[in-house]
């Protein structure tokens, strides 16, 4: 049910929550893959790169909720509203395939981590992921926004405790990680773990999901008081869940360079799972694995969320959370059950995920920016011109990722 906030009747950070959801996609599976890859093999040379990277997702992610909040519309329902059938038709081909691409990444990643805890195989994993994340939906629909919100939110958090101690178990030096804010890069492979980063950071779904988010929970305020103050609460609530975001994914890469540079095998996850266990022992490896499986298990739902949203603004069809999941569950268990490597799906789904980045930003800071539509909360020409550069610099570094994976 939309919530309609009166000025002065909650407390501001009793408005968090929306971005916290929406920041589970910037630690997903497909994250710990490229920070740790990363790390391991350029050691501190891209620490830059996340920085930039959460930097851009502040912007893109406060302009989808301040969409929501301002014009009552999912980025899926204004871009459906000024398309005729046949465009809207295959405008949603493509973000339903990105959503699948998104699915199968968290499903994978979950299988992974359930085999690397209970040497469970990889499809038994798989279908467990799909359940629990089930379980998560129903839970959405059952007691509402609020409750799911809590219990994403309790899964950041052990994400975030998973991830950051092995970084307090092995601090790495301050004048390395210093170093290696001076964006440079080294080589093909440094520029294609790049964009396999930013793709991994900056994913559609998100960018989809967040409008709605927002306008689900704070429904529709009109133009005034009550809007800037919740748009003032938005900006706190994405800047809070995207310093945590980016406070995981630094330490993925810190923990990478500081303990597993030079080391074989550590492109996979399992491989620097075990690289992990031997170099800082089996207690870290313990929560490394409870980490990923969280990621997994909470990115799965929330990735299920955003195509429903997806699939009702731009289909104008509503469909069950829960069928929903189920459908986008097949093609990852298939993948699972026909013995593909896990990592190289995990590689390829950010592929895919790559096609869809501009057909998200590009829209939105269109949008954002119409005075037409937005009214007095029209995007200032600064932030429009930022928000253009963003857009532009991640779909070029995405084209980069698609040219170098197919080429290598």
């Amino acid at each position: 049910m939309t919530q309609h906030v009166q000025p002065g009747t909650r407390l501001g950070w009793t408005l968090l929550g929306p971005a916290f959801v929406a920041a589970i996609a910037y630690v997903d599976p497909g994250n710990v893959a490229a920070n740790v890859s990363a790390g391991a093999q350029f050691g501190f040379l891209l620490v830059w790169v996340i920085v930039v990277a959460n930097l851009m997702a502040c912007l893109v992610q406060y302009l989808s909720a301040k969409l929501g909040l301002v014009t009552g519309l999912s980025l899926p329902e204004a871009v459906g509203a000024r398309m005729g059938r046949p465009t809207r038709l295959t405008y949603w081909v493509q973000a339903e395939l990105v959503a699948m691409a998104t699915d199968l990444a968290e499903v994978v990643g979950g299988a992974i981590a359930l085999y690397l805890l209970f040497d469970l195989p990889l499809l038994v994993g798989g279908v467990i992921t799909g359940v629990v994340s089930l379980a998560l939906l129903i839970i959405k629909d059952r007691r509402g926004q609020r409750t799911f919100e809590r219990v994403i939110i309790g899964l950041l958090m052990v994400i975030a405790i998973g991830f950051l101690t092995s970084l307090v178990a092995a601090p790495p030096r301050i004048g390395d990680v210093a170093e290696g804010l001076v964006p440079r890069f080294d080589g093909a492979e440094s520029i294609l773990l790049a964009a396999a980063m930013l793709g991994a950071t900056v994913m559609p779904h998100a960018v989809y999901l967040h409008s709605g988010l927002a306008r689900d929970r704070h429904g529709h305020p009109g133009a005034g008081a009550p809007r800037r103050r919740l748009l003032r609460a938005t900006r706190w609530d994405v800047g809070v869940a995207m310093l945590i975001a980016g406070a995981v994914n630094m330490a993925m890469l810190l923990v990478a360079a500081t303990n597993l540079q030079g080391m074989e095998n550590t492109d996979s996850i399992e491989g620097a799972y075990a690289a992990v266990q031997n170099t800082l022992g089996h207690t870290v490896a313990l929560l490394f694995a409870i980490g990923l499986l969280a990621s997994g298990l909470a990115s799965s739902s929330v990735g299920a969320y955003a195509g429903a949203m997806i699939m009702q603004g731009l289909l104008r069809r509503s469909i069950p959370l829960v069928a929903r999941r189920l459908i986008t569950l097949i093609p990852a268990l298939v993948i699972l059950a026909i013995g593909v490597d896990p990592s190289r799906a995990l590689v390829l789904s950010q592929v895919v995920l790559s096609f869809g980045i501009p057909f998200a930003l590009i829209p939105l800071v269109r949008l954002t920016g119409s005075a037409r539509l937005m009214g007095e909360d029209a995007n200032h020409r600064v932030t429009t011109a930022l928000g253009w550069g963003v857009a532009g610099i991640i779909s070029l570094l995405n084209v980069v990722l698609i040219y170098l994976t197919v080429t290598g």
